[in-house]
């Protein structure tokens, strides 16, 4: 049997992953001298009211090899496979974290994969590698679809101020925007695993009309796109791309996902964003 392990930069919460069965890792936050791991010592609200009030940009740290090893060690002392799903190489530690913890087990089955996404996206390819699971499918079969379904993924989304993306060093090719920023509202894409530039808006209500317009020509109308949400600090905003999302883009519901710290910290407060995959 294929044991999935995932993190929360996946967004998936505690109780998620104990209801799918999936071992789940924190990312670790850290304001100053002190740390906390974001899947039980403090929560998107509190790292929110923390920022805010913060005189210094809080950084992140992937989980250790550390927290890994125990895990491994009980998925294969059961006999089974482990397979973990990481975030983008590009914009995390946490898939060279869990390479270092897998070479202590050279000789059993570790398999770790750099799916190249992030957010809700990665939670919908766990559910998705869970489904793979339950066929009894070969491994190196399971992860070629993984990989081809992270590929069709689109996310758009919007930021109040790319401060977040520009002093974390994970705003990719996104940089070139920085010098303009207080004349534009960008719209950004992820792809190829990194922030991107997609275009620029002259204000936040053109910015969100043109996301709309972007989600209804490329987004199929079918549960399998997975059309999600993802915010923080801008749950109105969120909110009002869902109600005009599910009027024009035909799906039934749209799974608004607060983003977990280790993502806030870098995207900072007023980021809302929509991912779907496509055909």
């Amino acid at each position: 049997m294929i044991r999935i392990v995932a993190d929360t930069t996946s967004t998936l919460t505690v109780d998620d992953a104990k209801n799918l069965g999936v071992y789940l890792l924190p990312q670790i936050i850290i304001f100053g001298e002190k740390e906390y791991r974001d899947d039980n010592e403090i929560t998107s609200e509190e790292f929110l009211s923390k920022l805010k009030s913060s005189p210094i940009l809080p950084k992140t740290a992937a989980p250790s090899p550390a927290l890994y090893t125990p895990i491994i060690q009980e998925i294969l002392s059961a006999g089974d496979t482990v397979l973990v799903l990481c975030p983008s190489a590009k914009v995390s530690g946490t898939f060279r974290s869990a390479t270092v913890a897998s070479q202590d087990f050279t000789d059993s089955d570790v398999i770790v994969v750099d799916t190249g996404i992030v957010g809700p996206a990665l939670g919908w390819i766990v559910r998705f590698a869970l489904s793979l699971a339950k066929t009894n499918i070969a491994p190196d079969e399971m992860i070629a679809q993984i990989l081809k379904k992270s590929q069709s993924l689109k996310i758009y989304f919007y930021v109040d101020t790319l401060e977040y993306l520009y002093k974390g060093g994970r705003i990719g090719g996104a940089k070139a925007l920085v010098g303009s920023v207080l004349q534009i509202k960008p719209i950004l894409l992820f792809k190829d695993g990194q922030v991107n530039p997609f275009e620029s808006q002259r204000s936040k209500r053109k910015a969100f009309a043109r996301i709309i317009e972007l989600v209804k020509q490329e987004c199929p109308p079918t549960p399998e796109s997975n059309l999600s949400i993802f915010q923080a600090d801008a749950m109105q905003d969120a909110l009002f791309l869902k109600d005009e999302l599910i009027k024009l883009v035909g799906v039934s519901e749209i799974l608004i996902t607060n983003l977990p710290p280790a993502i806030v910290v870098h995207a900072g407060p007023g980021v809302v964003a929509v991912s779907f995959f496509t055909n």
